[in-house]
């Protein structure tokens, strides 16, 4: 099996005509979900898994799948992907990798003459990235059923657009039953998003299992004032007690250590005026833990330490759960295999827990799963300057198309 040869050119060539497709003149991409551009990046996939022979339908939320047949048509499939979606400065290689090292699979493939026994389906799952659409990984939600179809079709973008309306408006809202797709396994190669295995002298991460998340809404209510006459101590400033609050969720991070996070990204003040004091602040938390006990320990210690600070200062707070997933595991036979593969072909490789959410978590709830990183440079990713290294694109390619013959033979 390690004789098994992806053409790492063509990988490259494929990453580099889809970037073209919503390309920024920063060098990154901006291919919101169910826009034009999406669209397009979709038609190209399709046309590129039609003409490698792939039989390509589509589900009721726009999931995409490409097979390649095998000797046994009765077996569930053996199955690859991620997401061709990106953020609004995003990069050219964040789920989109996953996709193309999975078409590039099918590819060698067909020019080596390899058959399985179990049939091989490409994945594009819709609006993984939430940027457009919220929360993230919507299609393989659907899919798996966290989320119902009903539920997904209603959301609704900033400009108020629906989700249902734009799949059908872009030609990608397909008749095949959205859950009930039969899958053997699935396999899920990314690059790192993260500074561990480019810091560390890796070439390729072996990934265990996903951080468990847990995201929230947090507004804070207080009284909007004249900034001039009112006095320091008569004030109920809603943004001075949210800055207190967001010191104490980085705070929170801090002090449990390892592998936690905490992060708040968003924040809405109003009236947003300069001189008036700010009456409402709106602001998003992320708690993230690969232990399911610390994260729920943090859980505690945020709503704890946030009404502590609201009752301080004379505030309202509204803490909402906005979206939530455990700490995941992924399969050990299938992990098992892609740490194989690395070793036989010499690729410097580390055991690694994703800090982010994928497709593949949710995938995982119903199907055994193996995901695979590659470095990216600087840890960058979510950043038009996002960058990986050919040589690490192949050799991800390469263990996964191993790892999928092994599983499907």
């Amino acid at each position: 099996m390690a004789e098994l040869r992806i053409d790492g050119d063509r990988l490259w060539r494929s990453l580099m005509e889809l970037a073209t497709i919503g390309g920024t003149p920063k060098g990154g991409v901006c291919r919101l979900a169910l826009t034009d551009l999406d669209r397009q990046g979709r038609d190209r996939f399709v046309s590129w898994c039609e003409e490698a022979g792939c039989t390509v339908t589509v589900d009721a939320v726009g999931n995409i799948f490409a097979r390649r047949p095998g000797r046994n048509p009765d077996r569930a499939a053996v199955c690859m992907g991620s997401h061709l979606d990106t953020q609004p400065t995003g990069g050219r290689f964040d789920g989109i990798y996953g996709v193309m090292a999975g078409l590039e699979v099918i590819r060698s493939f067909n020019d080596l003459g390899i058959e399985t026994d179990a049939p091989l389906d490409l994945v594009v799952w819709t609006n993984e990235e939430g940027a457009r659409f919220s929360p993230p990984m919507l299609g393989s939600g659907a899919a798996m059923g966290v989320f119902t179809l009903d539920h997904v079709l209603d959301i609704r973008d900033t400009d108020g657009l629906r989700l249902g309306d734009e799949l059908e408006r872009i030609g990608y809202k397909g008749s095949v039953p959205v859950t009930g797709h039969a899958m053997a396994a699935y396999f899920e190669a990314h690059i790192e998003q993260g500074p561990v295995l480019e810091a560390e002298g890796y070439d390729l991460g072996v990934v265990t299992g996903a951080q468990g998340q847990r995201w929230y809404e947090a507004t804070v209510t207080g009284r909007e004032s004249h900034a001039g006459p009112t006095p320091m101590r008569m004030r109920r400033d809603a943004l001075a007690g949210a800055a207190l609050m967001i010191e104490a969720v980085e705070a929170i991070a801090l002090e449990i250590g390892g592998d936690a996070c905490s992060t708040v990204g968003r924040i809405l003040a109003q009236p947003d005026s300069r001189n008036v004091i700010p009456g409402r602040v709106w602001f998003t938390i992320d708690l993230r833990n690969p232990d399911a006990e610390q994260l729920t320990r943090m859980d505690a210690m945020l709503r704890i330490r946030l009404a502590a600070i609201a009752d301080k200062r004379g505030l309202t707070l509204e803490l909402a759960d906005f979206w939530a997933f455990p700490t995941t595991p992924f399969a050990p036979d299938l992990v098992a295999r892609v740490r194989d593969s690395a070793e036989r072909r010499g690729i410097r490789h580390r055991d690694i827990v994703s800090g982010a959410g994928h497709d593949a978590v949710y995938v995982a709830r119903k199907v055994p799963t193996a995901m695979i990183f590659i470095p990216c440079e600087g840890g960058l990713s979510h950043n038009e300057a996002e960058n990986i290294q050919p040589s690490h694109a192949a050799a991800g390619c390469a263990v996964l198309a191993d790892a999928v013959l092994a599983t499907a033979r």
